[in-house]
């Protein structure tokens, strides 16, 4: 069921590929209506598989990162829309077809739901969390197109990226912008987790609930996730803008990467329903 989002988020990568080199309006369209197509063929999968189990598939890394990419489709179309903007999507694009190739692979767990992940603050912590981490991929990509416009202006060979991406005060304030939003939901996220493990562990016998303490690695990871975007913001107010903070929004982001495949798969002993 994964498979179709996929091929349509392929195609989208190689299109928006096209229109960034070429500038043709009509190919930059098509990688749109291509995108589109991707994220209401993942939002019928999802639907689909809801109704099929009787709660959303959120639990589980395999799960969680068939959300994400979802989310960060639809918010990035978003942008898009509201902007008039497809420069970024040259970069958005391979990332959603990188990471949905995880899901798409992978065969579904057919485990059922623990009865500890049947509770409100449960999909409120994974829904926040994934808001934020989506936040961020829109924060790391605007980071990157800014150091490559400032590399091409700062050698006076202004040209390709000159002529395609925003300017550089646009890309920093969205690059801001994106890491608040992010930061916001990444603390409601971490904060809900809290409670909600705490109100857990003495209620369930499940090790992997008994698990959840500050050195798992997934839940460290988190919280260093979350430091390096704190610091990110309230430097920002000391002068911390522009170039290193884009290249900061990177590192944030490959934290978040690690976090959510190799930690997730092979590290943790608590998020692994």
């Amino acid at each position: 069921m994964n498979l179709l989002p996929l091929a349509l988020y392929i195609a989208a990568a190689i299109a928006y590929a096209a229109h960034f080199q070429r500038g043709d309006q009509q190919t930059g369209r098509l990688a749109t209506a291509l995108l589109a197509g991707g994220a209401l063929a993942h939002t019928f999968a999802i639907g689909m598989k809801t109704m099929a189990l009787g709660y959303a598939p959120i639990a589980g890394t395999t799960a969680a990162v068939s959300a994400f990419v979802w989310l960060l489709a639809l918010a990035y179309l978003y942008i898009e829309i509201t902007t008039d903007e497809r420069t970024i999507g040259a970069f958005i694009a391979p990332l959603v077809a990188a990471l949905q190739l995880i899901p798409a692979l992978t065969p579904d767990a057919t485990e059922a739901r623990s009865d500890v992940l049947r509770t409100p603050l449960f999909t409120l912590h994974v829904a926040s969390m994934l808001f934020a981490y989506a936040s961020f991929a829109l924060a790391c990509v605007i980071g990157i197109t800014y150091v490559l416009l400032f590399k091409e202006i700062k050698g006076k060979d202004v040209g390709f990226f000159y002529r395609r991406l925003p300017p550089l005060a646009r890309l920093d304030v969205m690059n801001d912008r994106a890491v608040r939003i992010g930061w916001l939901f990444l603390t409601v996220g971490v904060a809900i987790g809290a409670v909600w493990a705490i109100r857990a562990r003495p209620a369930f016998p499940d090790p992997r609930v008994q698990a959840m303490t500050i050195v798992d690695p997934k839940i460290l990871v988190a919280l260093v996730c979350w430091a390096v975007y704190s610091f990110q913001l309230v430097a920002r107010r000391f002068g911390f803008t522009g170039r290193r903070a884009a290249l900061l929004s990177a590192v944030g982001f490959a934290i978040v990467l690690l976090n959510f495949v190799p930690v997730g798969y092979f590290l943790t002993r608590s998020h692994n329903f």
